[in-house]
């Protein structure tokens, strides 16, 4: 039996991509990823992650990743319809990556509320992209191979996996586009030092890098945009629902 995990890296960073990978490996592999140390990649250092990363690489029947750049991100954002924003996009890649793994059963990090729903829609996704179609009652088959949780990336090894190389795979993304760019620090909004980076790019240039996500909330604020959200909310507020 082959399992497969999908996790993202980046999705609250306000600098640089989105990245979402998937792993698959033979179940019975499953131990070997566990004695290794295999967890959720924020629970890791950046040195374990590399090391693990390889490790991860070795032992997987296949490993396979999507950038998502900050303007698809906007795109979506700025066009603010329900139920088509950034889960949305998150769930177009997790099924474009899926639809390349072979797996039996697969397992995803849910970032909607609503578990059953991502799934749903990863599995009709997959079904659209292999040219399935299915008559009235019937039942989408992928809908019973792929779980949809949330902490799928703490409760499952193999989505533990593929956060390890979503972060991996990310953190080399940043490094390249600090040697562009500039230091710019972790590109989260609750790192003092990205927050100075886009303050400094503001005020020299009146614009900022094309690796911005222009439409989070802390850009917004940095161009003193007056803003109808409450106070104090974070940059995910602006993409909560698809």
């Amino acid at each position: 039996m082959i399992v497969a995990g999908v996790d993202e890296a980046g999705r609250g960073s306000v600098l640089g991509p989105l990245v979402i990978a998937g792993v698959s490996v033979e179940e019975s592999k499953i131990p070997e990823l566990v004695s290794l140390g295999v967890k959720d990649s924020k629970l890791l250092t950046p040195k374990k992650r590399r090391f693990l990363y390889k490790k991860i690489k070795s032992i997987a029947k296949q490993v396979t990743y999507e950038k998502i750049l900050p303007k698809e991100i906007d795109k979506v954002v700025f066009r603010g319809e329900r139920l088509f924003r950034l889960n949305y996009l998150e769930a177009k890649s997790m099924s474009s990556i899926l639809h390349r793994l072979d797996f039996d059963r697969a397992f995803v990090d849910c970032c909607d509320t609503n578990q059953l729903r991502f799934g749903q829609l990863v599995s009709d996704m997959i079904a659209d992209k292999r040219g399935w179609s299915f008559t009235v009652g019937e039942k989408n088959p992928l809908i019973e191979k792929i779980v949809s949780e949330h902490h799928a990336d703490r409760n499952y090894p193999i989505v533990s996996a593929a956060s390890i190389i979503a972060k991996v795979t990310r953190d080399s993304f940043i490094k390249r586009l600090q040697k562009r760019h500039g230091e710019f620090g972790s590109g989260y909004p609750s790192d003092p030092f990205t927050i100075s980076y886009l303050k400094r790019c503001y005020e020299t240039s009146n614009q900022f890098p094309e690796i911005t996500r222009l439409s989070w909330l802390t850009v917004r604020r940095l161009r003193g945009e007056a803003l109808e959200d409450e106070d104090g909310a974070s940059d995910m507020l602006i993409e909560a629902e698809y």
